[in-house]
Order: structure tokens, then C-alpha cells, then sequence
């Protein structure tokens, strides 16, 4: 379950990662998947816009897409790209 903490903190993060690169991986539907590099341009309170850097498009997302992982977010450090929000974790009963 997404919590509004979750959110919150996510915003703030994406907030601080302003101009950072970033790849973008997600679902075209019917197996088909992407995966691009990007800027992170703006955030507003209900999404944040990352360009494209191979055909300079800006593209909006939405704080719960990333959450749900409708979309991955891997920020490049410096060294290396780490995802944004880390893995689920499952676990059996």
C-alpha cells in the first residue's frame, strides 16, 4: 500500500535530484518494454518532467507511477545508475 509519507518522500527526493541523469524504463504494452536516458527537468507537486536526451522530449510521470513501478527510475551517482526506489521485497507466509 502506498502511504502519503511515501509520496512525500519521494517528491522531496526527486525535488533534490533536479538536472541529475537518470534511465527511465517501462511497459509499451503487450510485452514491449523501453528504457532511455533522461534528464530530471522539473517536479510540480502532482508530477515531475524528465527530457529525453536522445530526441530532447519532455515526458511527465506521476509520483505513484514510480511508486507502483509502472515506471523504474535508476539515478546515476557519479559512478553508477541505482534504482530510485528500491526493489519489493516478498516475502512467503
Amino acid at each position: 500500500m502506498i502511504c502519503r509519507s511515501d509520496i512525500a518522500n519521494l517528491k522531496t527526493d526527486i525535488g533534490d535530484m533536479i538536472g541529475k541523469k537518470v534511465i527511465v524504463k517501462g511497459s509499451l504494452g503487450r510485452s514491449k518494454t523501453f528504457e532511455k536516458e533522461a534528464t530530471i527537468e522539473k517536479a510540480y507537486p502532482n508530477i515531475f518532467v524528465v527530457k529525453y536526451d536522445e530526441n530532447e522530449r519532455n515526458v511527465t510521470y506521476s509520483y505513484t507511477d514510480v511508486l507502483t513501478r509502472t515506471v523504474q527510475v535508476d539515478v546515476f551517482d557519479g559512478e553508477s545508475y541505482n534504482p530510485l526506489v528500491p526493489p519489493a521485497v516478498t516475502t512467503k507466509v
